[in-house]
C-alpha cells in the first residue's frame, strides 16, 4: 500500500475491520480507535445510503477534529470463501488533477503560490508551488495548522497574525514580506494576497492565500536605494575621513553587517602613489568602520591603526587583482585568514569571529588604488553572490572617486597654505615706529586657501609701512599672485613711494600681468590697503584700492573706521587712488583686515562692522589679546574666506630721541653741522660714533649745498639706529658711482656707503631726502 492512499477493510455490516497507516494520516483516528466502528460514521456521516457502505468517486471526508478532507474514493467489493459478498475495500486517494475539471488544473498548475485555510488556519488544500515551498507531504499538509507544519519565526508569525485577522474582520490583505525557506539558500520576497472565503450566506468559511515571488524586484529595488543613498550620501565633505565614514553608513546594515574601510598610507599624506604593491604583505590604515548595532569594538584593527594583509587574505586579493573578491567560512584560505586576526585577541566578538559571508572590494579612482573596503556578515544569514559583487563595486567606485577628489583637494589646500605661509611675514622686524599683532586665518571651505595677506615694512626715518591685501579666487593660483603681489609691494616700498603712488603702481603691475594671461584674468583681481606712520610726526597716510576701511582705536578707547576713499581694486586700471592724512596720539590702534572678517553671504556686513568696533572697544591686556578677541566675537563658526588681522598701536619720538637743524646754503656751514652733530651725540651718550657720524654728517651736507635746492635741513633720529638725514628741495635723487683715480668728486656717497649700515634717498612733497643709518653701540657691560 502507498503512502499517498488510505486503505480500509470494511464487512458486510458496515464495521471497519481493517485501518492502514494512511488512513490515519488523512483522518487523524488511530487503528484501535477505528476497528469496530461504523465507517460512515468515521468517514463520511453525511453520506446517503447506498448498496455499498460508501460510493465511489469523489467525497469530502471528515477529520477526527471536524474539518473537511477531500478525496477520491475507489470502493471495491471483498468475496468470502464461498464467493459470497463479505465486505468491501475503500481506498482514498488526493483528487488526480487530471481527471479533475479546468478550475482545479488552474489552481494546480498556478505558477504562483496558493494555499486554502479553513477558519481554524488549518490547509484545506495547496497547489504544486506552495507545496514545493512548504517542502512537505501533501498527506502531512492537509488538515494540519498552519503553525505546526513550519519553523516558528517572525515571518511565519506574522502570516498565522494576518490568517486570524481576515477571519475575524472579513477583510482581504496584502502586503510584502521576506522570508527564507529551509530548502532555499537565499531570502526570498513575498507579495502576499490573504483574501476571505465566504458562504452563500456571506460567512466566513475559511481563507485563501497567493504568494507572488517578488525577489527580483525586491532586490532590484534595494539596489536602486543603496545606489540613490551613495549619490547623495557619500562625498558631501572634501575629507577623506569622513568620506570613508559616509560609505559605511550607506553599507551598514543594509547591506553588511559590518563594514571596515582600510586605506594606504599615501593616500593620508602628500606622497605621490607607488608604482606597485608591495609581494609579501600590504600595509592598510583603518580610517572607518562599522556596524548595524554601532557596536564595532570587536574589529581586529582599531581605527587609526595599520594592519599587515597576507597575500592569500580577501583584501589583498581585490587589491592585486583589482577586482571584488568573495569569500566564505569553510574556504581553507578565509578560515586560516579569520583565525589569524582573532588569535591575537581570544575575547574578539562579532563581527569577526562569527563572519560567514565575506566581500572585499577594491577602491579605485582615475586607474589608481587607494584602498579596500570590506564587508562581511555574521547575523544576515544570505551569503554574498555575484551580483552582490557588482552592487558592491558599483558604491565602492563610487566613493572612490570621491576620496580621491578629497585626497587631491587636501593636497592642493597644504600646498596652498605652505607656499601662502612661506610668503607671509614670519617674524615682524623691530622698530619703534608701532607695536603688532597679527593673526591669519585660512579657509576652512571647499573653495580652498585664499589669496589674504599682511606685512609690515620698516621704512627710512623710523617709518613704518602697514600692509593687507587679497587676492581674488582660492587655490595655489590665488597663492602664487599673492606672492608676485607681497613681493611687488616690498620692492615699491623700498622705493618710499607714497601710499596712492605705490598703488597707482602695483594696479599697473597687476593690469600687464592681466594682460599676459587672458585666460586667468580673473585671478589677477586683487585689493590692498597701504599706510605709511611716521613716529615723528605721528602722522598717518592711508591709500586703498577695493580694500575694506581700517579701523582706529583711541587711547580713550573709542572706535571708528577711518575715512578712506576705496579706490577700484587692483587690475581695473585708469582709475587715480587718494591718500587720506591724519594724525594720530600715541598709543593709538590701527586695524587692518581682509574682507573675509566682516564679509559673508549670511550677514550684514554693516552689522558685521559694528561688532567689528564693538570688539576692538574691549580693554585687552595686549594686542595678542586683542586679536583673539576680536576673532572670537566677529568670525562665525564656519568663515567661508580667509582671514587676515593686523593691529598696531602707534608709538611716538619725542625731542629727546628727534634732533634737527636749518643748513644755511654756504659751504662754510659744513664744518658748523658736523660740530652740531658732534654735540648731539656727546649728549646722548653716543660718542663712540661720533666720528663716523661727523663723517657721513659733512658729506650729506655738502653734497646737498654744492648740488641741492635750500633750503637745507638736517635731521638726527635716535631709535633703534641712529639715523641722519639731509632734506633739500631738489628733485634730482643721488646715485652711487665708482670715481676714477684723478678725479676731484664722485667719492663721498661711496664713502658713506661704507661707513654706515645702509643708506638712501626718498621723494617728499617739497624736494628730497638722503638718508643714511649707523648700528647704535652696544652696551657697556655691567663689570
Amino acid at each position: 500500500m502507498e503512502d499517498a492512499s488510505a486503505a480500509v477493510v470494511v464487512d458486510a455490516r458496515g464495521l471497519v475491520t481493517g485501518w492502514s497507516e494512511g488512513a490515519r494520516r488523512l483522518t487523524g483516528h488511530p487503528a484501535e480507535e477505528a476497528v469496530g466502528r461504523a465507517v460512515r460514521e468515521l468517514l463520511a456521516p453525511d453520506t446517503p445510503p447506498s448498496g455499498t457502505p460508501m460510493p465511489s468517486g469523489r467525497a469530502v471526508l471528515r477529520h477526527r477534529d471536524g474539518h473537511p478532507v477531500p478525496a477520491r474514493l475507489t470502493v471495491r467489493p471483498l468475496l468470502g470463501a464461498d464467493g459470497t459478498p463479505a465486505g468491501h475495500v475503500i481506498t482514498a486517494e488526493p483528487p488526480d488533477t487530471a481527471e479533475a475539471p479546468l478550475t482545479a488544473r488552474a489552481f494546480q498548475q498556478a505558477s504562483v503560490a496558493m494555499s486554502i485555510f479553513d477558519s481554524e488556519q488549518r490547509f484545506l488544500g495547496l497547489n504544486d508551488v506552495a507545496f514545493r515551498i512548504m517542502g512537505g507531504h501533501v498527506q502531512e499538509l492537509l488538515g494540519q495548522p498552519y503553525l505546526d507544519t513550519v519553523d516558528e519565526g517572525a515571518d511565519t508569525l506574522d502570516i498565522h497574525r494576518h490568517l486570524r485577522r481576515v477571519v475575524e474582520t472579513g477583510e482581504p490583505l496584502h502586503y510584502e514580506t521576506v522570508t527564507r525557506a529551509p530548502s532555499e539558500v537565499r531570502s526570498r520576497a513575498w507579495n502576499i494576497e490573504m483574501w476571505p472565503v465566504r458562504e452563500a450566506s456571506g460567512e466566513v468559511i475559511g481563507t485563501a492565500i497567493a504568494a507572488f515571488d517578488n525577489t527580483e524586484q525586491h532586490r532590484a529595488r534595494r539596489r536602486l536605494a543603496l545606489l540613490n543613498e551613495a549619490a547623495t550620501g557619500i562625498g558631501t565633505t572634501l575629507d577623506v575621513v569622513r568620506t570613508a565614514e559616509e560609505l559605511v553608513e550607506v553599507l551598514a546594515p543594509a547591506f553588511a553587517d559590518f563594514v571596515a574601510v582600510d586605506l594606504l598610507d599615501w593616500v593620508l599624506g602628500a606622497d605621490e602613489p607607488p608604482a606597485a604593491l608591495p609581494e609579501s604583505g600590504i600595509v592598510l590604515r583603518r580610517v572607518a568602520h562599522g556596524s548595524g548595532s554601532h557596536e564595532s569594538h570587536g574589529a581586529a584593527v582599531h581605527l587609526g591603526r595599520t594592519d599587515v594583509y597576507p597575500a592569500y587574505s580577501p583584501p589583498a586579493r581585490a587589491l592585486r587583482e583589482c577586482r571584488a573578491v568573495l569569500a566564505r567560512a569553510g574556504e581553507p584560505d578565509f578560515d586560516r585568514w579569520i583565525a589569524e586576526r582573532v588569535a591575537p585577541a581570544p575575547a574578539a566578538r562579532p563581527p569577526i569571529a562569527a563572519v560567514h559571508s565575506l566581500l572585499a572590494v577594491p577602491l579605485r579612482a582615475r586607474g589608481t588604488t587607494l584602498g579596500v573596503a570590506v564587508a562581511v556578515r555574521t547575523v544576515h544569514p544570505d551569503g554574498y553572490v555575484a551580483e552582490d559583487a557588482v552592487l558592491a563595486e558599483e558604491l565602492a567606485s563610487r566613493a572612490a572617486v570621491c576620496v580621491d577628489n578629497a585626497r587631491r583637494f587636501a593636497r592642493e589646500r597644504t600646498t596652498a597654505l605652505t607656499l601662502q605661509h612661506s610668503l607671509l611675514p614670519r617674524g615682524l622686524p623691530g622698530q619703534a615706529a608701532v607695536e603688532v599683532a597679527h593673526r591669519y586665518l585660512p579657509s576652512g571651505s571647499a573653495a580652498g586657501i585664499g589669496g589674504d595677506w599682511f606685512d609690515v615694512i620698516p621704512l627710512a626715518g623710523s617709518r613704518v609701512a602697514l600692509v593687507v591685501g587679497d587676492v581674488v579666487g582660492h587655490g595655489i593660483p590665488s597663492a602664487a599672485t599673492m606672492g608676485r603681489l607681497c613681493m611687488a609691494v616690498r620692492t615699491l616700498a623700498d622705493v618710499d613711494l607714497p601710499p596712492d603712488e605705490l598703488l597707482t603702481h602695483l594696479d599697473d603691475l597687476v593690469t600687464h600681468l592681466a594682460a599676459g594671461d587672458r585666460d586667468d584674468i580673473g585671478e589677477l583681481g586683487a585689493t590692498c590697503l597701504y599706510a605709511v606712520y611716521d613716529p615723528v610726526s605721528r602722522h598717518l597716510s592711508v591709500a586703498a584700492a577695493g580694500h575694506p576701511a581700517p579701523a582706529l582705536v583711541l587711547p580713550d578707547g573709542t572706535c571708528r573706521l577711518i575715512p578712506v576713499n576705496a579706490g577700484p581694486p587692483l587690475g581695473v586700471g585708469g582709475l587715480p587712488f587718494e591718500a587720506t592724512e591724519l594724525q594720530l596720539p600715541e598709543g593709538s590702534v590701527v586695524a587692518l583686515y581682509t574682507d573675509g572678517l566682516v564679509e559673508d553671504r549670511d550677514r550684514d556686513i554693516d552689522r558685521a562692522t559694528d561688532e567689528l568696533r564693538r570688539a576692538l572697544s574691549v580693554p585687552a591686556d595686549s594686542l595678542d589679546a586683542l586679536c583673539d578677541g576680536v576673532l572670537k566675537h566677529v568670525l562665525p563658526e564656519e568663515p567661508g574666506d580667509d582671514v587676515a588681522l593686523l593691529l598696531a598701536r602707534t608709538r611716538a619720538l619725542g625731542a629727546d630721541h628727534v634732533a634737527t637743524r636749518d643748513v644755511p646754503s654756504d659751504p662754510e656751514e659744513v664744518g658748523a653741522a658736523r660740530q652740531w652733530a658732534t654735540a648731539m651725540l656727546t649728549a646722548w651718550g653716543l660718542d663712540e660714533i661720533a666720528f663716523i657720524t661727523e663723517l657721513v654728517v659733512s658729506e650729506l651736507v655738502t653734497n646737498a649745498i654744492r648740488y641741492g635746492v635750500p633750503p637745507v635741513k638736517l635731521r638726527l633720529i635716535r631709535d633703534r639706529t641712529l639715523i641722519c638725514e639731509v632734506a633739500d628741495a631738489s628733485s634730482t635723487s643721488p646715485h652711487l658711482r665708482r670715481a676714477h683715480a684723478f678725479d676731484e668728486g664722485g667719492r663721498g656717497l661711496l664713502l658713506v656707503a661704507q661707513l654706515t649700515q645702509r643708506w638712501g634717498s626718498r621723494q617728499t612733497g617739497g624736494g628730497k631726502t638722503i638718508w643714511a643709518e649707523q648700528p647704535l653701540p652696544a652696551p657697556a657691560s655691567p663689570a
